[in-house]
């Protein structure tokens, strides 16, 4: 004969557990698109950051600094230094960031190209504002003089930012284009 349940404490129930109706196909498109997701979206490192405007409440206005390694490309990495905007919309994710930013793509480790590169492609994306704004960074291949030009610039939904920051990475060989 069964006890009936302790309300007071469910966990010492002896009634049997139901279990969930099983779902394999569910569980299998999940971690699909969970892979995918990753596979698709560089993500940003946090190497560092500085304040620049003391805020009473909230964290401080700052310049942090990200490194990104091309999905791509093995052995190029970008760092880029953006502003952060603080105080209380900063805090919750409200803040839209300012448009400058700088970026420094350097080689570190040997270059190997993993498949052929479009001639221009958006390579990372990061979020400056809660709804439109975003920070860009564009790979563009110059195969005359075997490097690749990399261009770090905002964009909104109706009115981007003409302000920009350019660098290049040397490869020393042919560079397969599609």
């Amino acid at each position: 004969m069964m006890k009936p349940m302790n309300l007071m404490n469910p966990i010492l129930s002896t009634r049997p557990a139901r279990s969930a109706p099983r779902r394999p196909w569910l569980r299998a498109c999940s971690v699909a698109a969970g892979a995918l997701l990753l596979a698709t979206s560089a993500r940003a490192e946090l190497l560092g950051e500085v304040s620049t405007v003391f805020k009473l409440i909230g964290p401080n206005h700052k310049i942090i600094v990200e490194a990104y390694d091309d999905p791509k490309v093995e052995g190029v990495t970008c760092f880029v230094s953006r502003a952060k905007t603080g105080g209380i919309t900063g805090a919750v994710g409200l803040a839209t960031d300012k448009s400058d930013a700088s970026i420094a793509c350097r080689q570190v480790g040997e270059i190997r190209i993993k498949e052929a590169l479009p001639k221009q492609e958006e390579v990372f994306s990061a979020r400056l504002s809660i709804l439109f704004k975003s920070l860009q960074i564009v790979r563009i291949v110059d195969p005359k003089r075997q490097s690749l030009v990399y261009m770090t610039y905002s964009d909104k939904l109706i009115e981007g930012s003409p302000k920009n920051s350019i660098t290049a990475v040397p490869v020393g060989k042919a560079i397969p284009v599609k």
